[in-house]
């Protein structure tokens, strides 16, 4: 496997989300902000949309990672073609609560009784539904329901509905959702990554499996990679490593646009428009072989693209550093601010639906 062959500590391009990669592109910390100020509110829907592929499940790993779980709690579900009462029952499932013969009225008074309980705990709670393109009106509006449980004057379930495209058109074309898109206080929808994002998307994640420098990319292999994914995370991970696995058979310590080209040609089932790299004519034994030395012209290129790389990383982990820390701040400033603003509630339970 290339990272073995690279030395790297672990897959930095698998397909699976993970929040440990999120990568701070200004589509995501555009989404990060809403998400912020939604948040710092305490009520109401929070919308993000996005292509398939675009981000959205690692942008919320990366916001449950990021949230005061002592003050927060987030249950996370992922919705499917259901109704209404299915809805309520997975979203009780989702806190915890067990629903088993239990009539609609009685699962209602559960969820609010729950609700009411982590408020005067002093926790608030998010309640995440991904793919929310694939719910139905009944659900959602079994879901804006659940969003009229209040103490005191004071809300005790916020919902952040995640989903592609259509979900957003739904919303806006729908009149039965009315009522719904009333009550949402932040939406967002994210974009593909831009050109100048790739290179920093790509350092990034191999900064993290301690990438040393080994392989080095060229500009013109990065403008390659951008042309292929058109910016989409998802697909430029599939790209990236399937680049790096044709580095580690061919031993490249320089990754150029040719190389890109090849690979691209081979996922697309085609002949590559570049001239063919020569072959061995008998089969490599089968032992790791250290890089093959480059040339004085291009050993002198691969140094000088180095350099740059590494200007560009440091001057780029700070800034990821800085951005993170400011989130964070922010984050904790407004719902300080909200917290501190609000005189204690009333703790009678008082339901509005």
């Amino acid at each position: 496997m290339y990272d073995d062959h690279y030395g790297l500590s672990g897959r930095p391009f698998q397909l699976t989300p993970d929040p440990r990669f999120y990568f701070d592109s200004a589509t995501h910390r555009k989404a990060m902000a809403y998400l912020g100020y939604g948040l710092a509110q305490g009520e109401g829907f929070i919308v993000i949309t996005g292509d398939i592929g675009t981000g959205k499940t690692t942008l919320v790993g990366h916001l449950m990672a990021t949230i005061d779980a002592s003050r927060l709690t987030a249950i996370k579900i992922v919705s499917t073609q259901i109704e209404g009462d299915d809805m309520l029952r997975m979203a009780a499932q989702g806190m915890g609560l067990s629903t088993d013969g239990l009539e609609k009225a009685q699962i209602l008074e559960r969820v609010e009784r729950m609700l009411g309980e982590q408020s005067r705990s002093g926790k608030r709670t998010l309640l995440i539904v991904d793919e929310a393109q694939n719910l139905p009106v009944s659900a959602l509006e079994e879901l804006r329901m659940l969003s009229n449980f209040q103490a005191g004057g004071q809300a005790l379930l916020q919902i952040f509905l995640l989903g592609q495209p259509e979900f957003r058109e739904r919303l806006h074309g729908t009149e039965r959702l009315e009522q719904l898109r009333q009550r949402v206080i932040a939406t967002h929808h994210l974009e593909p990554m831009t050109a100048d994002e790739i290179e920093p998307y790509i350092v990034h994640r191999l900064s993290l499996v301690g990438w040393a420098r080994n392989p080095i990319f060229t500009p013109e292999a990065f403008a390659a990679m951008y042309r292929h994914s058109e910016g989409v995370p998802r697909r430029l991970n599939a790209l990236a490593s399937r680049v790096l696995l044709l580095g580690s058979i061919e031993q490249l310590a320089v990754i150029d646009g040719a190389d890109v080209a090849a690979v691209i040609a081979d996922m697309q089932g085609d002949e590559p428009d570049v001239v063919a790299k020569p072959q061995p004519a008998a089969p490599e034994p089968v032992v790791r072989l250290a890089p093959k030395p480059l040339p004085a012209a291009a050993d002198e290129a691969a140094q000088a693209v180095e350099q740059s790389l590494k200007a560009r990383i440091a001057l780029m982990e700070s800034r990821l550093e800085e951005q993170d820390a400011a989130i964070r701040r922010i984050l904790t400033l407004l719902v300080d601010w909200v917290d501190g603003d609000r005189d204690k509630p009333d703790r009678h339970s008082i339901r509005s639906i």
